[in-house]
């Protein structure tokens, strides 16, 4: 088979990555989740009306006509979430928990129009109601997404390992090409090139439950960046800013080596004055940040499949969740993405 033959089949576009599936505040179709919720609401006000009545009766009263307002509009906001939960389902967990609480609003407002139907209330306290609502809506969304994250261990393995599986032979093939194209071009290093090759292999078929501390990708990614030192050369100018506190932090194997893969396509590969890639990792007391920045040369660039990206930010996401942070910016031609996360805690 010629190069060229090798070289394209290397280069045959992956399938996209799927988005990670995010646990849902809504999936309240269950009688379990209705029944606790319709105590829950019932138990509030029954203590709520013990402050506003004096004997066993006036209490019995009260409870009973508040309940002829809150009841149904606990059911409807229950019958609402239900109905449009695989519609919330897509949408970010803020933007889950923003539409709760207007459907909590309204559920309150519905409440307090009933109770001036029957004249037990004038004038309606309208926005007290509403706040009341959303107040209610919003206990009963931490509640089920507890509930919701509770089930998903078994998942989150799962995902974790489709996502690392998906990232082998991105970063196999990947690293293959320049391998193929380097043994022909400089013969004198290809053993040395190989050592390394079979270093990263070895480290990329770790299995996808295990974690790897920050130093072990650090070196990861300087191998890698030694073979595309030597297919570039002076195009390909890498600075380090190590911290040596920070190198104990465990994450996932292969979350760093797509990051500095992902620079060299986007910053060296287009440029014929190649680009310049900064790693920096830093500890920050209870947590360690990492760098990847690379320049980007001027004009419209080849767009990218966001594998690398997604990839990375899923993983964060099912394993630290809100401790730790993604982000990608670009700004005065540097593209850079930063990634905290927390000290301490295994993967």
């Amino acid at each position: 088979m010629k190069e060229s033959q090798i070289l394209s089949a290397f280069h045959e576009p992956l399938p996209a990555i799927e988005p990670a599936q995010r646990p849902s505040v809504f999936d309240a179709c269950h009688i379990g989740v209705v029944l606790r919720a319709v105590l829950f609401v019932e138990a509030v006000v029954a203590v709520a009306m013990l402050f506003h009545s004096s004997s066993v009766m006036q209490w019995l009263t009260l409870v009973s006509l508040l309940t002829a307002a809150a009841l149904p509009s606990t059911l409807a906001w229950l019958i609402a979430a239900c109905g449009l939960k695989k519609y919330l389902a897509h949408l970010p967990l803020p933007a889950q928990y923003a539409a709760g609480i207007g459907l909590g609003a309204l559920a309150g407002l519905y409440g307090c129009g009933m109770l001036f139907l029957v004249d037990f209330i004038a004038p309606p306290p309208w926005l007290a109601s509403a706040s009341t609502g959303a107040m209610f809506s919003a206990v009963l969304l931490v509640g089920l997404e507890l509930r919701a994250r509770a089930r998903m261990p078994a998942d989150t393995t799962a995902r974790l390992a489709e996502l690392q599986s998906r990232i082998r032979p991105h970063f196999l093939f990947n690293t293959l090409n320049s391998a193929i194209a380097l043994v022909r071009a400089e013969p004198a290093k290809a053993e040395a090139l190989l050592e390394d090759l079979s270093d990263l292999f070895r480290h990329a078929l770790q299995e996808a439950g295990g974690s790897v501390t920050l130093a072990e990708e650090i070196a990861l990614a300087e191998r890698y960046l030694a073979i595309e030192q030597v297919r570039f050369g002076d195009r390909l100018r890498v600075q380090w800013t190590i911290d040596p506190d920070a190198g104990a932090s465990r994450l996932p194997p292969l979350l760093l080596q797509p990051l500095v893969e992902n620079a060299v396509k986007h910053g060296v590969e287009p440029s014929a004055t190649g680009a310049d890639v900064q790693v920096s990792t830093e500890r920050r007391r209870s947590s360690v940040v990492i760098k990847v920045t690379n320049t980007v040369p001027a004009g419209p660039g080849a767009p990218g499949n966001g594998l690398a990206m997604t990839n990375v930010r899923d993983r964060l996401r099912l394993l630290h969740d809100l401790k730790a942070q993604f982000s990608a910016t670009m700004k005065d031609g540097m593209y850079q993405v930063r990634i905290e996360i927390p000290v301490g805690e295994t993967v």
